[in-house]
């Protein structure tokens, strides 16, 4: 149900949103001019919506009072009558952009993202297939125009990762990521069977937002330790002659992240602190969408990784997204980076789930 006095107050912010973000002292504090920015945004398109809900609303409203009319010209009751079959399906269409509109924005949405790919069961192929899956990312990203960064990797002798820990820069990056968190099984012929045999083998994936300065994550010194090693490649092997590799534990969770793709030890423990940060946020956004019994965060787009969200079935060329019962037979493509579809309708999903909460608030 609308509630249009609701609306109205929300949409009385516009003005002064405008007039704090027309301040000299607003537009030098870039944190919050994004986040005015973003609120106005939000508001701008929440207007057009209920615009356009109130439209249809009154045009079904004038019609049907043409219609109750018993005087009224036969001619103008079939105008008025072929006006109503028009419009009617439209204010449920209508209505449901409202209710859309009306949802709370993701704070995390337009962030980067960090996402680590590790080899799950599976041996020699399951790294292989991590080592797909991170170049399916990267194709994908490349197609929207975000960055890909290296942070940590862990090569398998045949090719492929063991882990692979990156980041995805680009506004909205997360916001489409987010969705790719949990486990991912292949079925294929591995090139190295011999007999043509189909084998099952796994990868996991894990999707954290980049934390940025404005949310305030303390890392007091007594919480973390250092760890400084040498870099290795595949087989153990040291690829660099000093020890620049750092490795980062956050005692109070226990999280660990690490950095070895740097030459520097510097520019490793500045990498290694932002994965840390992002996972403590992240942790942070899970342990409150819990207590708010959040089913969107924890269904979709956290960094649990033990869900099994999707099967990738090469030789019918099929992909499987368990989570919206939704098969495409393109698995060629969807491996060389077309995921629009995919996203669209995990998107679509999402903001299901959001309704269902909304009406449940």
């Amino acid at each position: 149900m609308i509630n249009n006095a609701h609306i109205e107050r929300m949409l009385a912010r516009i003005p002064a949103i405008e007039t704090e973000l027309s301040q000299p002292e607003t537009v030098t504090n870039q944190n919050r001019y994004r986040d005015l920015l973003r609120e106005h945004s939000g508001l701008k398109k929440l207007e057009g919506k209920a615009e356009h809900f109130r439209s249809i609303s009154t045009e079904i409203a004038n019609n049907r009072d043409l219609l109750d009319d018993p005087e009224l010209d036969p001619e103008l009751r079939e105008m008025a009558e072929e006006e109503l079959a028009r419009i009617e399906p439209e204010l449920p269409i209508a209505e449901k952009d409202l209710m859309v509109a009306l949802l709370p924005s993701d704070p995390d949405e337009d962030r980067n993202a960090i996402m680590e790919v590790r080899a799950g069961t599976g041996g020699d192929e399951a790294a292989l297939f991590a080592g797909d899956l991170f170049r399916m990312y990267s194709r994908y990203a490349e197609a929207q125009g975000w960055k890909i960064g290296v942070i940590d990797a862990s090569t398998s002798d045949v090719g492929g990762y063991k882990e692979v820990v990156f980041s995805v820069k680009g506004t909205g990056a997360f916001g489409a990521m987010h969705y790719e968190s949990g486990g991912h099984r292949v079925q294929r012929v591995p090139a190295t069977e011999s007999q043509g045999r189909i084998h099952t083998s796994a990868a996991t994936v894990a999707v954290f937002p980049e934390a940025e300065p404005q949310d305030d994550i303390e890392l007091p010194a007594n919480e973390i330790r250092i760890d400084i090693f040498r870099s290795s490649g595949p087989g153990g092997q040291s690829v660099n002659t000093t020890d620049s590799a750092v490795r980062i534990t956050h005692e109070p969770t226990g999280i660990t992240v690490q950095c070895q793709d740097e030459k520097s030890q510097h520019r490793n423990r500045e990498k290694a602190m932002a994965v840390l940060k992002s996972r403590i946020l992240d942790l942070k956004r899970r342990e409150e969408a819990e207590e708010k019994g959040n089913a969107r965060r924890t269904l979709i787009g956290s960094g649990d990784r033990s869900q099994r969200i999707r099967t990738y079935n090469f030789p019918q060329n099929r992909l499987t997204d368990h989570r919206v019962n939704l098969t495409l037979y393109s698995l060629d493509r969807i491996m060389e980076g077309d995921l629009d579809n995919l996203i669209v309708a995990l998107r679509q999903h999402d903001v299901e789930l959001r309704l269902e909460e909304l009406g449940t608030d």
